[in-house]
């Protein structure tokens, strides 16, 4: 099983307007942990895209770029490419660059985002929130496998026997689509034949087992190879060396970040009784100890089977230090065991 961490680089708006010290600070923090984690031997790192003024990235290729440079082995991905705004051309321009630079480590990760600001943003419709993506990941999947192609669209413009250049390093580049749990996704990413990675941000893993379930049923029905298929699990993660002191380190920056997303969502303040219960040895947040964050890993596998395992290691506001901190736990203590015992 791959091992890898995220990021969506959080980080506190700028208190002065046109300033960008606190953006500045962040993408270097931000490149330190991705070179940690290439040092430490992890497998896979993901930068996400958004589009607001509490997260620093909004276009991982330009990141992943940077990361190529300092990095030797580790994927770069980004975790997600919101593709419903953008130009699947583009992107696929973007990381195939990302994938020269890197030698063939490059990935996207596609996905409709959880956020919507970019649809107003790019002038898109929010009507045509699932349309776009389909057309868009069809597209996408079409510049991967042909070196020139015709193109007819409704929401892109066409074109006629064009070449989509640079072509990657790599013969293709790897496509993943992002899911958070909605049927229509899992069966999109197997009728495609593309490896799901699937986020995990609440509630209990168990009750995600129909959606997997449902995946590779339906990649099968579909006439998949599903020995062949690749699918992720994606938690938050912070990992300290006792479990209590990582519990009260990481809720204050938990709850601020559930808080201000939960406001443009009409959700109620997150209380600490939450967050424990989260914590507990069936739910989806794995914040404690070194052995705590390995059970909750191995118990996920054992409920799906998943081939790669992303830690979302720099939520909220958590001082620098302490994400590296709990990166270093991971690649240290944790990741040995996990390939040890999955194999």
């Amino acid at each position: 099983m791959e091992l890898g961490l995220i990021t969506f680089a959080d980080m506190l708006p700028e208190t002065l307007s046109g300033g960008a010290i606190n953006a500045h600070q962040r993408i270097k923090d931000l490149l330190e942990e991705i070179q940690l984690a290439d040092q430490l031997g992890l497998d896979v790192f993901g930068v996400g895209e958004h589009h607001r003024p509490d997260y620093a990235v909004s276009s991982p290729a330009i990141i992943l770029a940077a990361a190529a440079s300092i990095t030797k082995r580790i994927k770069l991905a980004s975790a997600v490419t919101v593709l419903s705004s953008d130009d699947p051309v583009r992107v696929f321009q973007d990381f195939s660059t990302v994938d020269l630079i890197s030698s063939g480590r490059a990935e996207i990760i596609a996905g409709r985002g959880s956020f919507i600001e970019s649809f107003p943003l790019f002038g898109y419709n929010l009507k045509d929130y699932d349309e776009l993506f389909t057309e868009k990941l069809n597209l996408l999947l079409k510049i991967n496998q042909n070196e020139v192609l015709s193109w007819t669209g409704k929401h892109r413009p066409s074109f006629e026997n064009r070449g989509v250049y640079p072509r990657p390093y790599q013969q293709e580049l790897p496509i993943w689509l992002a899911a958070g749990g909605t049927p229509a996704s899992a069966v999109r990413a197997a009728t495609l034949g593309l490896p799901l990675m699937l986020a995990i941000i609440g509630g209990m893993p168990e009750q995600f087992v129909p959606f997997v379930n449902l995946y590779r049923e339906t990649a099968k029905n579909a006439g998949q190879d599903i020995t062949k298929l690749q699918m992720g699990i994606n938690n938050h993660v912070y990992i300290g060396e006792d479990s209590q002191k990582a519990g009260d380190e990481f809720y204050p920056y938990y709850a601020s970040m559930m808080d201000r997303v939960g406001r443009d969502r009409g959700w109620p303040p997150h209380t600490r009784q939450q967050f424990d219960n989260s914590r507990s040895s069936r739910g989806a947040l794995m914040v404690g100890s070194v052995q705590q964050v390995i059970d909750k890993i191995l118990y996920e596998h054992e409920l799906f089977g998943n081939t790669r395992f992303l830690a979302q290691a720099s939520i909220g506001h958590v001082p620098h230090k302490l994400t590296m901190k709990s990166i270093e736990l991971f690649g240290t203590k944790v990741a040995p065991v996990i390939r040890r015992e999955v194999g």
